[in-house]
């Protein structure tokens, strides 16, 4: 499990205002067993950013250098939940990868609340929270 830095978590609740009322991403850069960064993303997504994100394949690319260059690890994701709870969508569970750590934020009324950590199980059926 990772400890999540509260510079990371603070830049998770102000992407998650500031995009408000669409969902917004980001991917979580580790070290040492912390996210110490979280890092903004665009949401690509053509589905309607209101309940929908996307981290597209270039950006990937773009998190695992960003990550490469201060010598951590891609750790897995970010997104906010508008006026919904901090929980994964079925959704969510159909664009999971494994072995990645997925935070989602509630945002109700442009105020971020609250925040919890998730992982895929193993056999794609669910969540865990972590």
């Amino acid at each position: 499990m990772l400890e999540l830095g509260p510079d990371a978590e603070a830049e998770i609740r102000r992407h998650a205002a500031e995009t408000y009322p669409d969902e917004c991403c980001g991917a979580l850069i580790a070290s040492a067993g912390a996210i110490v960064e979280a890092y903004r993303l665009p949401n690509t997504t053509s589905a309607g950013a209101r309940r929908r994100f996307l981290v597209g394949p270039d950006d990937y690319r773009l998190a695992e250098s960003r990550a490469r260059e201060q010598a951590a690890t891609l750790a897995g994701f970010y997104h906010s939940h508008p006026d919904h709870p901090a929980r994964p969508s079925q959704h969510d569970l159909e664009q999971a990868w494994p072995n990645l750590t997925y935070i989602i934020v509630a945002v109700d009324e442009g105020a971020p609340g609250d925040l919890r950590s998730w992982r895929l199980l193993e056999d794609r059926s669910g969540f865990e929270e972590t």
